[in-house]
């Protein structure tokens, strides 16, 4: 039997034996007070409004600051301690770092670029990797839910990922898309930049194809906007929503109480995927197109 067919009959019993749970112990019914997406909710903690602009304290400031906090914490304690004969720690600090500086940087940028943009490629790897790690570390700030605490009302545990808030990703976009446009201008010229936009090889071609190819050229290079800050989002967001599901949100939200019983298992497993695997790549993949990005707007062809 292959792999395949075990997979699909591993999950049809499991599929099977929720049918079969929901079916035995019946449903207390639809709990219409559980609303999942509120998990996600911004209450205000310390309201600010300046000049009509909403800069107010919530939870994903607080996120924000904490993956700021321990990323220079973080690099500045590493960097303090490097030693001739490393300990662990810093032989995995080393490992990270070459794989930043040769898989991310120097793989995507001349030795110019990539002396210029490595402090703020490792940043940005970093940043992330640190604000998906804080979002799997249960916090006390869900303030819908108290609870009491010797008379003292106190927010509860929750998970939360400053990266699962499209904002956070977007404004990161705006930054990188911003940043290598500039470079690019910087290093051909206005015009000469826009012509790189050009794949090499339609010279010949007719001015009407040219144009057609350039504005699909220019709409993909806008797009990017949205495909880099979405894939971050996305990833993060759906990654949360599976750990709240299958960690007793969808046992509450279907009145099932014994389905928490097989669901809590699957929750355990999507809660190491993500650590091991999600976290770490979605930064990669966010620094790494960066790279890209910078390296194509500033070479010679398209």
């Amino acid at each position: 039997m292959s792999t395949g067919k075990k997979l699909g009959l591993v999950f049809g019993g499991y599929a099977l034996l929720l049918i079969a749970i929901g079916l035995i112990f019946g449903s207390d019914g639809k709990n219409e007070e559980f609303q999942p997406q509120n998990e996600f909710k911004l209450d205000n903690w310390v309201p600010i409004h300046i000049g009509g602009i909403d800069l107010s304290i919530n939870k994903a400031v607080l996120y924000i600051v904490l993956a700021s906090v321990i990323t220079c914490f973080a690099m500045i304690w590493i960097a303090r301690r490097m030693q001739d004969r490393p300990n662990r720690t810093q032989v995995a600090v080393e490992g990270i770092y070459d794989l930043i500086r040769g898989q991310i940087v120097n793989d995507n940028l001349d030795s110019r670029m990539a002396a210029k943009y490595f402090p703020f490629l490792a940043t940005l790897f970093f940043f992330i990797l640190f604000s998906n790690f804080i979002g799997l570390i249960p916090l006390p700030t869900n303030t819908e839910h108290p609870v009491d605490v010797f008379g003292i009302s106190v927010p509860s545990f929750a998970l939360y990922a400053a990266t699962a808030n499209i904002s956070i990703p977007l404004v990161l976009t705006i930054v990188v898309w911003i940043g290598y446009n500039a470079e690019g201008v910087r290093a051909h010229g206005f015009i000469g930049y826009m012509r790189t936009l050009l794949p090499a090889g339609i010279e010949d071609m007719p001015g009407a194809f040219k144009a057609f190819v350039f504005a699909i050229e220019v709409v993909s290079n806008v797009v990017r906007l949205v495909s880099l800050s979405v894939r971050l989002f996305a990833n993060i967001l759906a990654g949360h929503l599976l750990l709240l599901f299958m960690g007793g949100g969808l046992a509450v939200l279907l009145g099932i109480s014994a389905l928490g019983v097989l669901t809590f298992p699957m929750a355990f497993a999507f809660y190491i995927f993500e650590i091991v695997i999600v976290a770490g790549l979605q930064a990669f993949i966010f620094a790494i197109l960066t790279a890209i990005y910078l390296g194509g707007a500033t070479s010679e062809s398209h």
